[in-house]
């Protein structure tokens, strides 16, 4: 199996040191090639600046601080990702082919088992590395901010100087940091920090490992049942919790549609009716939980026009937003459904499309 450490000799010819995986083209679920959106994608006759705001990336020198341990974090089994490690303006490329103007960068966090000053060295060369690159492609590219989430102090001085010195949107995170949840009063000082800034926080899930018995076997539970789930009881908890009602200004964008959640949301509300003992009565929320669906942005990564008709009727089309998991193959034309998708109108099209995305980073649209 592929490791951390042939994802870093596989990289170290990567002249900028950031890879991207080469995921050749795939046909749609029915065996056809639909017909595909093009650069430059237009709405209603107008010009709209497609933003894809999951799109991951990596940094062979930040993997390369783990040492030895790099061999032991293992890269997923995902067909086409770890082919090739390509350059940037193949990248760019790609981003054409898929009608895709600019994406917005992540890193799946690898880091948060590891000690603080570790940790830090790697977030700290990641965020360099972001701005250095975003910088030289301000049309194409953004990022989102790593963060040192174990160690909050540092995470609040690291998305300060992310924002402000070094232009990156916001930051990264993962689904808890090992057994404690991001409603945890821990994290507070990172969640305040991120609504005085006013950027947002992209909640990417890391899996489910203490599940790993009931999510083995055929069909790579572990990801397609895992992952939804981590995002969902990530929500959940800052939603019961009262996380979001003590920072009301706080931007959440979920990845995957936000796991399961929307999808049965409304069971939430009956919650605390049905099973009381289940809810703490120190904890008085100031609105139904699913209205606070309205507070969180979700990208489109539902793969299917009736899936994003039933997202934009559960949270409203203004907080949805692009996303495509690239370069993992999950949907490597994302502006196809959105268009597929007929309940929606030219307006709502354009939202998701990149406006709404462009509003959150505070982004020039001309």
């Amino acid at each position: 199996m592929t490791t951390r450490r042939d994802f870093l000799k596989g990289s170290a010819a990567a002249a900028t040191g950031i890879v991207f995986c080469s995921c050749g083209l795939l046909k749609s679920a029915h065996g056809q090639e639909a017909a595909r959106q093009k650069l430059p994608v237009m709405v209603g006759g107008k010009r709209v600046k497609t933003i894809d705001v999951h799109a991951h990336c990596h940094f062979h020198e930040a993997g390369a601080l783990l040492g030895e341990e790099a061999a032991k974090i293992q890269l997923p089994p995902v067909n086409g990702a770890q082919e090739a490690f390509i350059e940037v303006d193949r990248r760019i490329a790609a981003m054409d082919s898929q009608a895709i103007d600019m994406e917005v960068l992540s890193i799946n966090p690898f880091w948060y088992g590891r000690d603080r000053d570790l940790a830090g060295q790697i977030v700290k060369l990641q965020n360099e590395k972001l701005a250095e690159l975003c910088a030289s492609k301000p049309d194409r590219f953004a990022a989102f901010a790593s963060l040192t989430l174990q160690a909050p102090d540092l995470a609040v001085q690291e998305l300060e100087t992310a924002v402000k010195k070094q232009g990156l949107k916001g930051a990264a995170i993962g689904d808890r940091v090992a057994d404690l949840e991001f409603s945890d009063a821990k994290f507070h000082p990172v969640w305040a920090k991120a609504e005085e800034l006013g950027v947002p926080l992209f909640i990417h899930p890391q899996g489910l490992p203490e599940l790993s018995k009931r999510l083995a076997g055929n069909g790579w539970l572990s990801n397609t049942i895992g992952n939804p789930l981590g995002t969902t009881l990530a929500l959940s908890h800052l939603i019961y919790e009262g996380t979001f009602d003590r920072f009301p200004g706080l931007k959440v964008i979920a990845a995957h549609g936000g796991g399961f959640l929307p999808s049965y949301a409304d069971r939430s509300d009956h919650a605390c009716l049905v099973g009381p003992k289940g809810c703490n009565p120190d904890i008085k929320l100031k609105k139904a939980p699913t209205e606070y669906l309205k507070q969180i942005y979700f990208d489109s990564l539902i793969f299917t026009p009736e899936a994003i008709r039933h997202l934009v009727a559960q949270v409203g089309a203004s907080q949805v937003v692009l996303g495509s998991d690239y370069p993992y193959p999950w949907e490597l034309h994302p502006v196809d459904p959105i268009f597929a998708t007929e309940s929606l109108t030219d307006s709502q099209r354009a939202d998701i499309l990149g406006l709404t995305a462009a509003k959150l980073f505070n982004m020039k649209m001309g």
